[in-house]
């Protein structure tokens, strides 16, 4: 079983910077393209950001493109999301998931329903 705990949510003014964090158990997260989702209140989760296997190919949501970087560190079987520029509208809870496997080191699933794996999320709050 795997589990996926996010961590670096909080209240940040519109501007500033937070860095979510999601740690992942298990020894196959290597194996695995992750990616970060986030659902605002009365709102259908959506996609952010997600990072292939290798972390050698991301992909973002044009909402984020070029304020929100995402990062994985193998060896410490965690996946990072950077997010500067905040504004009000990021207001979401942020999860983390895990992505089918697939032997490709530069894959990334293209649905949401591809992820196999959440965590239990962190709040991002962001006043204007």
């Amino acid at each position: 079983q795997v589990q996926l705990v996010e961590s670096g949510g909080g209240l940040v003014q519109a501007g500033g910077s937070l860095r979510l964090s999601c740690a992942a158990s298990g020894r196959t997260f290597s194996s695995y393209a992750m990616g970060w989702f986030r659902q605002a209140p009365g709102k259908e989760r959506e996609f952010v950001a997600a990072i292939s296997r290798s972390g050698g190919k991301t992909y973002y949501d044009d909402s984020v493109k070029g304020r929100f970087t995402i990062s994985r560190d193998n060896a410490k079987n965690t996946v990072y999301l950077q997010m500067n520029s905040l504004k009000p509208e990021d207001t979401a809870v942020y999860y983390c998931a895990r992505g089918d496997y697939s032997g490709s080191l530069y894959y990334i699933p293209g649905r949401e329903a591809l992820y196999d794996y959440w965590g239990q999320g962190t709040q991002v709050t962001v006043s204007s």
